[in-house]
């Protein structure tokens, strides 16, 4: 097991409206195109997280790569 932490690149989170679909949440924090994989990841500890959204909506996806929820925001940012 790693002790290697994700990098935070927002202590909020993405707000986005989304179409049902299938994307890739970066976990690694070191994408250039948060809050989804770019393959940044590769050479760590970290794998994107497959996500699969059922119907258009809006999604509050984790900024901080720390949330309970995984790639949605649960407001875990506000203690960091």
């Amino acid at each position: 097991m790693s002790n290697e932490a994700p990098n935070i690149p927002l202590k909020g989170n993405y707000r986005l409206e989304m179409q049902a679909g299938t994307y890739f949440w970066c976990a690694c924090g070191q994408s250039t195109n948060q809050p989804f994989c770019d393959g940044s990841h590769k050479g760590t500890a970290f794998t994107p997280v497959k996500v699969e959204i059922d119907s258009d909506r809006l999604v509050s996806w984790c900024g901080c790569k720390h949330s309970a929820k995984g790639a949605f925001c649960d407001g875990t940012h506000k203690t960091l």
